[in-house]
């Protein structure tokens, strides 16, 4: 497999999806997710699934311009480009109506709070400030900047 994923024919896949989701363009990066029904606060509403890949795969694939990487565990890392369910394609905000629980090696997409139909699904990647930084395109008004999650250091006094 490339280096750079590349989704042919972008999907949800309804086995993994608990609600009724629309892909379609979004505002924020490609393609998006979307609410095809209210969904209420505090439910799942899908699984991230993919390959399961290695630390040093995830190096190897993680160099590419796109990538659909999630983080599992210290050592495992699931690659939604390939036989992901669709949950690949919820785009960063740093103001998410998603957020992630990983319980017993599955990673779920559960509701902040009650979702409206037609709303971008989101979910904010925190990705690791020990990695070049991300330009974020979420538009929130508390838009941090970047996708990555800045961790505070410890001020030497």
């Amino acid at each position: 497999m490339a280096a750079h994923a590349f989704i042919a024919e972008p999907r949800i896949d309804p086995r993994l999806a608990c609600f009724r989701l629309k892909l379609g363009r979004s505002g924020i990066h490609g393609w998006g997710v979307y609410a095809g029904e209210r969904i209420p606060a505090r439910h799942k509403v899908i699984e991230y699934t993919g390959e399961r890949i290695s630390r040093r795969e995830t190096r190897r694939r993680g160099l590419g311009p796109r990538t659909y990487l999630f983080t599992l565990d210290n050592y495992w890392t699931l690659d939604g480009a390939v036989g992901g369910s669709g949950a690949e394609l919820i785009n960063h905000s740093c103001t998410p109506n998603l957020y992630t629980w990983i319980f017993k090696g599955h990673i779920l997409y559960m509701s902040k709070r009650d979702i409206r139909a037609g709303e971008e699904l989101t979910v904010d990647y925190h990705f690791s400030d020990k990695i070049d930084d991300v330009p974020c395109r979420c538009g929130s008004t508390l838009c941090r900047g970047t996708i990555n999650f800045k961790t505070r250091r410890p001020s030497k006094s």
